[in-house]
């Protein structure tokens, strides 16, 4: 790798890190690196060729149009399992030499973008050239090859040009996935202040909800409160009041709220350091007293949501977990979530555990201390004129579990 451009990655100042809330980052990113190459090890891959913007993350602390990224691919890292990464961003040379410094990272260098968008009828001849500058990367951090290649994502073209090179790819998600799950002390604060940002921007919602606001205007208060203090995206649009909260996963809209309606929404929050804060609440429109068949389907998902928040401990496998799950009323069975629960990180992450054992993605695993989980509950009947949606995210500890969102219920829906 050229030495010049290692010099001047190591001699540069790196800007101040938004941190808000002390997070000791040089510890968190240590162990997140460390985390990717123990699974390449153990998969026996000599490096990952690393394409989504949240997996980059994960390793590099890095970030650089993350949406936009997601669509166009043209920002990659190549992570050894032993020794330091090489980050491949997007932008001209300022930008590059703007990059900021990580004990992980030995080089940044042009990341070379073939898809059609980039190099339309070009793109043969483009990802041969990037298969080929990743191929003498290879060799220069892990010898003469060909290589056990894990890879997150890639497309026809990359494949193609890889294999001219001999490299046997490895599906990689997988084992970003493994080592994303089990969280440090450090992760730990950095997913408390991010639930922390969507307590205020729930806590907004709650206030600015009154008979005449839009869906849209409701949402805003959480995407404001997210990005006023230094949060990221919003994964999702899920916000639906009235009639429009049964079926779920419905989009917010420009409906105008009435008194007695319910909102539902689902934060899916990826707030300051990364980090997601994926909780759902069900609101009470007006001043008006909740009706009994709100407050009967209300206490129906909240037992749901306790009731399987207190089976998870250490130790317990995925299988058992939904065998011992509180069971869904046929009445709401049809319009269930999809899931009990599923992991959570920077996004949503493995697992997904399965609503019963006669589901063909029921998952092997078991539960470990650092995992985050989110327990969901969805209900309403089908052809209903109402659903609740309700969501905890929660630790697995050493002695049990801690939950870890701390945003009220709705009061007045209870009994």
């Amino acid at each position: 790798m050229p030495a010049a451009t290692t010099r001047a990655l190591t001699a540069r100042h790196a800007p101040g890190d938004f941190n808000p809330a002390g997070v000791d980052l040089e510890r968190l990113r240590a162990y997140r690196y460390g985390r990717v190459q123990q699974e390449l090890r153990r998969a026996g891959c000599a490096a990952i060729l690393l394409q989504s913007p949240v997996n980059i993350r994960y390793a590099t602390d890095t970030t650089n149009m993350s949406i936009w990224h997601m669509q166009n691919p043209g920002r990659y890292c190549l992570v050894p399992a032993e020794g330091r990464a090489v980050l491949f961003d997007y932008g001209n040379r300022n930008c590059l030499n703007a990059a900021p410094v990580r004990d992980e990272l030995a080089e940044v260098r042009a990341g070379k973008g073939y898809s059609f968008q980039f190099v339309a009828e070009h793109a043969p001849a483009h990802s041969r050239a990037w298969a080929a500058e990743l191929d003498d990367l290879l060799t220069a951090l892990m010898g003469p090859g060909p290589h056990r290649l894990a890879v997150d994502r890639i497309d026809l073209e990359g494949i193609d040009a890889l294999a001219c090179h001999g490299h046997a790819l490895v599906e990689g998600q997988r084992l970003m996935e493994l080592a994303r799950s089990v969280k440090s002390a450090e992760e730990l604060t950095c997913i408390r202040h991010a639930l922390s940002v969507a307590d205020t921007g729930m806590a907004r919602m709650h206030a600015a909800l009154r008979p005449g606001i839009t869906e849209l205007a409701l949402w805003a208060e959480l995407h404001h409160a997210n990005i006023e203090h230094g949060g990221e995206w919003i994964e999702t649009r899920l916000l639906a009041s009235g009639p429009r909260t049964n079926p779920w996963l419905q989009e917010v809209s420009h409906r105008v709220i009435d008194a007695g309606d319910l909102v539902s929404f689902d934060t899916d929050l990826v707030g300051p350091y990364g980090y997601c804060a994926d909780v759902s609440r069900t609101f009470l429109c007006g001043n008006a007293p909740a009706t009994s068949e709100q407050k009967g389907l209300y206490e129906l998902a909240v037992e749901q949501v306790e009731a399987n928040t207190a089976l998870l401990a250490p130790g317990l496998t995925f299988r058992d977990y939904t065998a011992r799950s509180w069971k869904i009323p046929a009445s709401y069975y049809e319009q269930n979530y999809g899931c009990v629960a599923h992991g959570v990180g920077l996004v949503d992450e493995w697992p997904g555990i399965a609503i019963d054992n006669d589901d063909p993605l029921l998952m092997d695993g078991v539960f470990v201390p650092g995992m985050t989980v989110c327990v969901e509950s969805y209900l309403g009947e089908v052809g209903g004129e109402m659903g609740i949606k309700l969501e905890q995210q929660v630790l697995i500890t050493e002695t049990g579990h801690e939950v870890l969102s701390r945003f009220p219920l709705e009061e007045r829906l209870r009994r």
